[in-house]
C-alpha cells in the first residue's frame, strides 16, 4: 500500500507546517478529507487557532471551531506524518537579499524528526535550486536518511491569494513537482483531494520553483508600467483612470491598474529571482527597473499630497491628515510589507503627524508591528486631507457626503482628498468640493 492509499484510509496523515495565509487555508481543506496535524511555532497563533479564532480570516472563524484539524506547537508531532507540506515564509532582508531562514529552520526541524518513506513538499517561494541545493541537504544530513531511497521530495509553488473569496484553493489549478516520476504523481493525486482544477505536472523542481517566480515577477513588472505610466500622466495632466478605461476596450488590453506593490509576494518574490541571476552573472534589467519603480511609488503619492495641500491653500505644519488603509491591499488583515506603511513614516519625516483607520487591521498587531494605534471611522473629524490607501469594502460604501463630514466643517476650509485606488469619481469628487487627485 503506498502513501496516499495510507492517507486516504487515514493510516497515515498529513502534517502542515506553517500556518499563516497559505497553510491554513490548506490544513482545513485537507482536514476535511483526511487527518492532519496543523504545526505552526507561533504559540499565540497555535492557541487562537485552538480557540476557534482564524488570525488570518482566510477560513473564518466558523470552520476553524468545527474543524478536527490537530494544532499544535510540539516539534514532534513530525514523526507522526508521512506527507509534510512545509509553508513556512520566504522574505528578504532590508538588502533585498533572500532570507532563506525560515524554510532553512524548518527543514532542520523536520529532518531531526521525519520517519523513513516520508514525502516533503515544499510550497514556500524560493528561487530555482532552494529545494534541491539547500533543503534536501539539510533533511539528508539532520535525518541520517538517503534522499529518493528513504525519503522524497517535491515541490508545489504556493498561489494563495490573500483576501480573495472567488480564487481559493480548490479553484486555482495546482503546479507539483517531485525529485522522480513516482514522488510527483504521488503529490499529485495527494493535491487532488483538496484541488478541483487542473494538477500541471512540472518536467522538474527547479521548473516548478522559476514559474511561481516568473508569475509574480510579470505581475510586478505589468503594475509597474502602469505606475509609471501614472507618473507620467501626471506630469501630462491627464486622469490615468481615463486614459485605462479607453485603453481596455480593446480586446488583447491586460487590465492592469497603477497602485502600491506590497504584501509577501509580487513585492518580494521578483527579489529572488533576481538575486540568483546575480550569482550567475547575469544583471536584470526589466525586472530590476520594475521593481525600482514600485519601491518608489510611496514617495510619489507623498509628494503628490503635498502638491495637493499647497493648491488647497492648506497650512502643512497644521495639516490634519487621514490615512484610510494600512494592510498591503483590501479586504485582507496582512500587514506584511505594506507599502502604505512606507507612506506614514515619510509623512511623519516632514513633521506631520497621520492617523489611521483601518476597519480589516487586527489593532493589536498593528500596535505590535508598528507602534500605532488605530482611530474608528466614526472618529475621522477635521480632517484637512483624507488619503484611501486601500479599497476596502468599508471604505468603498462610503458616499462622498459621508467622508465630507469628516473634514472641518468650515465651508471655505480646503478639503484634500487623495485617492490611490480610484475608489471615488473624480468629476463627483471635484462637484463636491474636494481638491481630488488620484494614482
Amino acid at each position: 500500500m503506498g502513501i496516499f492509499e495510507e492517507i486516504c484510509q487515514k493510516k497515515e496523515k498529513i502534517l502542515v507546517v506553517g500556518l499563516g495565509y497559505v497553510g491554513i487555508p490548506l490544513a482545513i481543506g485537507f482536514s476535511e478529507k483526511v487527518d492532519v496535524i496543523g504545526f505552526d511555532i507561533d504559540k499565540t497563533k497555535i492557541d487562537k487557532y485552538k480557540n476557534g479564532i482564524d488570525p488570518t480570516n482566510e477560513v473564518g472563524n466558523e470552520r476553524i471551531k468545527k474543524t478536527a484539524l490537530d494544532f499544535t506547537c510540539d516539534e514532534k508531532c513530525i514523526a507522526n506524518a508521512k506527507f509534510i507540506i512545509i509553508t513556512v515564509p520566504t522574505p528578504i532582508f532590508q538588502d533585498k537579499r533572500p532570507d532563506l531562514n525560515p524554510v532553512i529552520e524548518a527543514s532542520k526541524m523536520v529532518g531531526r524528526y521525519m520517519k523513513k518513506d516520508t514525502i516533503i513538499v515544499f510550497e514556500s517561494t524560493v528561487y530555482p535550486g532552494v529545494t534541491e541545493d539547500i533543503c534536501i541537504p539539510i533533511l539528508q544530513q539532520e535525518s541520517g536518511m538517503i534522499p529518493g531511497i528513504d525519503f522524497s521530495v517535491g515541490y508545489s509553488p504556493e498561489r494563495i491569494n490573500p483576501g480573495d473569496k472567488q480564487h481559493r484553493l480548490k479553484n486555482i489549478p495546482k503546479i507539483v513537482a517531485g525529485l522522480d516520476i513516482e514522488t510527483r504523481q504521488i503529490i499529485a493525486n495527494v493535491y487532488r483531494l483538496v484541488v478541483e482544477a487542473d494538477i500541471f505536472e512540472a518536467e522538474s523542481i527547479k521548473v516548478a520553483e522559476a514559474a511561481k517566480i516568473a508569475e509574480n515577477a510579470q505581475r510586478d513588472i505589468n503594475i509597474a508600467f502602469m505606475n509609471e505610466l501614472a507618473m507620467i500622466f501626471d506630469h501630462m495632466n491627464i486622469n490615468t483612470e481615463d486614459v485605462i478605461k479607453a485603453m481596455n476596450t480593446k480586446w488583447n488590453a491586460l487590465n492592469f491598474y497603477p497602485g502600491l506593490v506590497g504584501g509577501h509576494c509580487i513585492g518580494i518574490d521578483p527579489y529572488y529571482f533576481i538575486y540568483e541571476a546575480e550569482k550567475l552573472g547575469y544583471n536584470s534589467q526589466i525586472i530590476s527597473a520594475g521593481r525600482r519603480i514600485n519601491d518608489d511609488m510611496s514617495k510619489f503619492v507623498v509628494e503628490a499630497v503635498f502638491r495637493q495641500l499647497i493648491k488647497a491653500d492648506i497650512s502643512i505644519k497644521e495639516t490634519n491628515i487621514y490615512v484610510l488603509g494600512i494592510t498591503f491591499k483590501e479586504n485582507c488583515k496582512d500587514l506584511r510589507n505594506s507599502k502604505v506603511w512606507d507612506i506614514i513614516e515619510l509623512l511623519k519625516g516632514y513633521y506631520l503627524n497621520p492617523m489611521i483607520c483601518d476597519p480589516t487591521a487586527d489593532k493589536e498587531e498593528v500596535y505590535k508591528e508598528y507602534q500605532c494605534c488605530l482611530v474608528d471611522v466614526d472618529q475621522i473629524s477635521d480632517a484637512d486631507c483624507i488619503v484611501f490607501a486601500v479599497a476596502h469594502d468599508d471604505f468603498k460604501c462610503l458616499s462622498l457626503n459621508e467622508v465630507k463630514k469628516m473634514y472641518r466643517k468650515i465651508e471655505t476650509a480646503g478639503k484634500v482628498l487623495i485617492d490611490i485606488k480610484s475608489i471615488f469619481n473624480k468629476k463627483e469628487a471635484e462637484n463636491f468640493g474636494f481638491q481630488y487627485w488620484n494614482l
